[in-house]
């Protein structure tokens, strides 16, 4: 039998059982790739994490989903950087390689934060493929509520992002399950939206307060649609989506999601005067166990 230990965490978490769940396993080396996946499908989360050792960085990340590998994900990444930050004699900062690439993340007390890898000039856009109209029957809103031409955004892992003319549109979303299999697939053939409104507000935008956001994400497959609550790539998105809409930088603001499905999250999204995209958030650990498995 060979043993490995895991930590069970909510990551952009602000009480105990807020943020986006995750499972960190702290030492994936002498497990298959089969076998990486039939415990993602086990812990049956959205991400389940194995830590590996690196060459070109403080450790390896694999980063499943009960249905295959990710390249990138953000809360696995600041998840996995509070579980080797624990291992690790206080340090303020690591790097961690994952499938697209390095990515360095900072720590400030429970808050981690992470850069994408080339920030916003390496960032990837293209158009939807799907009609904006048969995107608002999958959403179950109006095309009134559509704030801008819907695209895919990449800068590790591609979404469609859809923005809204307000918060009251992205609370009103109600995905018809009947169109699962119609919507549109990235890259890698999953079937994402992160649908979202700013704040437009002028007291949104005082002094160094940071702007609000109200953002859901949903993905589509075999078995309907369903939401996530907190979702670190797509905020890394909307800031390379909010820098080529040419918005003045840096920026500086907080993602809601989650609310609506009684997991709330809060997310810090920073894009600098130099294009980096920070995105950070506070790490709370529930417990710790290990696998006993056949060797």
């Amino acid at each position: 039998m060979s043993r490995h230990l895991f930590h069970l965490l909510n990551v952009f978490a602000e009480s105990t059982f807020g943020g986006n769940p995750l499972c960190v396993v702290e030492n994936g080396t002498d497990l298959s790739d089969h076998s990486m996946l039939k415990l993602a499908r086990q812990f049956n989360l959205s991400e389940t994490v194995f830590l590996l050792p690196s060459d070109r960085a403080d450790a390896m990340l694999r980063i499943f989903t009960p249905t295959g590998e990710l390249p990138f994900a953000g809360h696995p990444t600041l998840g996995s950087a509070f579980v080797l930050q624990k291992l690790k004699a206080p340090i303020p900062s690591l790097t961690l390689e994952t499938r697209a690439g390095i990515v360095p993340v900072t720590f400030s007390g429970d808050r981690f934060t992470l850069a994408t890898v080339g920030g916003v000039a390496a960032a990837a856009s293209r158009t939807c493929e799907v009609v904006t109209s048969a995107l608002c029957r999958m959403l179950g809103i109006e095309i009134e509520d559509i704030a801008a031409i819907p695209c895919w955004i990449d800068t590790g892992s591609e979404q469609l992002l859809v923005a809204l003319q307000s918060a009251d549109a992205v609370r009103r979303i109600k995905p018809n399950g009947d169109f699962a299999a119609h919507w549109p697939a990235n890259r890698r053939g999953r079937r994402n939206v992160l649908a979202f409104a700013l704040d437009e507000r002028p007291e949104a935008k005082i002094g160094t307060e940071r702007q609000s956001v109200s953002a859901r994400y949903f993905f589509a497959g075999a078995q309907g649609v369903a939401e996530d609550p907190g979702t670190g790539s797509a905020c890394a998105n909307l800031g390379a989506w909010l820098a080529m809409q040419q918005r003045p930088l840096p920026l500086h603001m907080v993602i809601h999601q989650g609310d609506l499905i009684d997991r709330p999250s809060r997310l810090l999204l920073d894009v600098t005067s130099t294009g980096e995209i920070l995105v950070g958030g506070r790490v709370i650990e529930l417990g710790q166990g290990w696998l006993d498995l056949p060797a």
